[in-house]
């Protein structure tokens, strides 16, 4: 039998235990937590939707009409009219000809994976994508190959040695989400037409918030192509739950009727279809939410790189402090909770072994002032640690 206690004390020695805290308050600027409030730098709330007054009104008036529950799979009876309208929506915004949403970017990411290729195909990941893009791969079935972080040589290199006569799926987010760096996608798309396959694109951290309108990665790139499966997020910079697929109407069908955990899981909330179609209407209507959250970056990023920080070349709102030694990071997170800013050591497994950091990620609703005790806060912490 699994000695389940052992592996626990094994965590614990190594400091890689988990442990859950409640949290007293809504995803804002500040967090209450066991009685206390704290500065939030920790999510992943980055135009601040989820507290926005507009979400809050569409919200209550959606669980007047609709009530508070899916009720069955959408296949059954959960496909509320809302889906279409949402669905409609993300398309037009991801400029694909159709959309699928799924009940989380986990499940989005598991389903589509699983369903696009099978034992016969090969698959090629970046090294940093997220758990849940190498776990739909490894469920898949497919052979799975993964090439160093944003190496487009070595993944030609890879795509130029494969044997496999099956479809060919390269894998990467657009915004990783530990380093908070950018795909390089108009060369991973070239290899992509070279080798004739498909991209799977990861734009959780992206959608919202990337490129020029907001609309992710190939936004930002200013690239279309039916080679890329857009997948994105509801929970992050809209505010709420939920995952999708954007690509071609064929595709979409072909995942309804593929993709197990669209096929066998309860249809979502209609609440939460209701708010994420109003915040696609604020990034849309409402530059200047977007706008000011990349004013506060270059502000923060700036200052911390001068301060002598490594931040793992991160070029959007997720700001990394890489540390290394996994105690050391728990004893910085520490000392700035003593100061009243919230931000979790992360550590092994979600990182690689000895690249333990702060994960600072911004929120356009973050004041001037919040921001500047921040950065008092990081400097004379790091300098007592002896960081910088």
């Amino acid at each position: 039998m699994f000695n389940f206690q052992k592996e626990i004390s094994f965590l614990s020695k190594h400091h890689l235990i988990r442990t859950l805290v409640p949290i007293d308050s809504g995803q804002a600027t500040t967090l209450k937590q066991n009685g206390k409030s704290f500065l939030h730098f920790s999510s992943n709330n980055y135009l601040g939707l989820a507290g926005h007054p507009t979400l809050k009104s569409t919200a209550i008036r959606a669980v007047e009409e609709w009530g508070v529950g899916g009720g069955a799979s959408r296949l059954v009876s959960g496909n509320s009219r809302l889906y279409f309208e949402l669905e409609t929506k993300i398309a037009k915004f991801k400029n694909t000809a159709s959309a699928l949403v799924f009940p989380s970017g986990y499940a989005a990411n598991i389903g589509a994976i699983g369903a696009l290729v099978q034992k016969q195909d090969l698959i090629f990941a970046d090294r940093l994508c997220h758990a849940s893009l190498i776990d739909g791969a490894r469920l898949s079935g497919a052979t799975l190959r993964v090439y160093r972080h944003k190496d487009t040589e070595q993944l030609a290199k890879l795509l130029r040695q494969k044997k496999k006569k099956g479809q060919t799926l390269i894998i990467t987010d657009g915004v990783f989400s530990m380093d908070g760096d950018i795909a390089p996608l108009a060369e991973i798309l070239r290899l992509a037409e070279e080798f004739d396959a498909l991209i799977y694109l990861d734009d959780a951290h992206a959608t919202g918030v990337l490129g020029p309108n907001g609309r992710g990665t190939c936004d930002y790139f200013a690239l279309s192509s039916p080679r890329i499966i857009q997948m994105g997020t509801l929970s992050k910079a809209l505010g709420g739950l939920g995952g999708f697929i954007a690509a071609d109407r064929v595709l979409i069908e072909y995942l309804i009727n593929k993709a197990r955990p669209f096929i066998y899981t309860t249809a979502l909330p209609p609440v939460l279809l209701a708010t994420a179609l109003a915040g696609f209407e604020l990034i849309e209507s409402d530059p200047e939410i977007r706008n000011r959250l990349w004013r506060l970056t270059s502000r923060v990023r700036t200052q911390i790189n001068q301060m002598g920080f490594n931040t793992c070349g991160s070029e959007t709102p997720i700001i990394p402090i890489l540390i290394g030694p996994t105690e050391t990071a728990l004893t910085f997170s520490q000392k700035l909770l003593e100061e009243g800013i919230y931000i979790p050591a992360i550590r092994p497994p979600t990182v690689p072994d000895g690249t333990s950091r702060l994960r600072i990620s911004l929120m356009a609703t973050h004041t001037d002032e919040q921001i500047q005790l921040l950065l008092n806060s990081l400097k004379h912490i790091g300098k007592k640690l002896r960081l910088i």
